[in-house]
């Protein structure tokens, strides 16, 4: 699990195909690469893939054809900036939200504007995503936990304020770019909850 709570900025260093997949080599600030070891979960971009091979500042991921094809982890170039978050601990404060780090689709960004000191971003969803969004709930952004401000068909917009703009990707961000995109936790479970079918012994 983790906070969408962004710890630091790494960049793609390598990324090799091997048998249909990909593995990935990931650049990290030596702080951080200190703490990974194998097999901890990292969220890349909001993407939870499991470390291998770490270094002092690098670590490499596998990345399945099915993440390659539901997330934008396909679409990543060598040296582009990628958000970074290491799994979270119990001894943790949950300054964010719950966030699983599994992607449920792309949404794309369709307007960015200033807003005071801010950006206001509006994003194109997907329609099956779109009963899960919620004004002032709680959505993920290639791993960024942000509020929901706007909701409209087949679109939502937030807004980014400035520390948020510097530590994350969000502020590179350009109209008609792809984004991973993870909906509220708590509105798919309840959505079960509500709809879902009697279990089977």
């Amino acid at each position: 699990m983790f906070t969408g709570i962004i710890v630091a900025s790494g960049r793609l260093a390598a990324s090799e195909a091997v048998g249909g997949d990909r593995r990935l080599r990931i650049d990290v600030p030596a702080d951080l690469g200190r703490e990974i070891a194998p097999g901890d979960s990292v969220a890349v971009n909001g993407v939870c893939l499991t470390a291998v091979d770490p270094r002092a500042e690098q670590f490499a991921a596998d990345v399945s054809v099915e993440t390659l094809g539901a997330t934008t982890a396909g679409d990543w170039q060598v040296g582009q900036r990628l958000n970074l978050e290491p799994a979270l601990t119990l001894q943790q404060r949950l300054g964010g939200h719950l966030v699983s780090g599994h992607v449920d689709g792309v949404a794309r960004l369709s307007a960015r504007e200033d807003d005071g000191r801010s950006q206001r971003l509006e994003f194109e969803l997907p329609a099956s995503l779109s009963r899960y969004v919620a004004r002032k709930g709680s959505i993920t952004i290639d791993g960024v936990s942000l509020t929901v401000n706007s909701v409209g068909r087949g679109a939502f917009g937030v807004n980014i304020v400035p520390h948020t703009l510097a530590v994350t990707t969000l502020g590179d961000l350009q109209p008609g770019d792809r984004v991973n995109l993870e909906v509220d936790l708590v509105a798919r479970y309840l959505e079960r909850l509500l709809t879902g079918e009697e279990t089977t012994k």
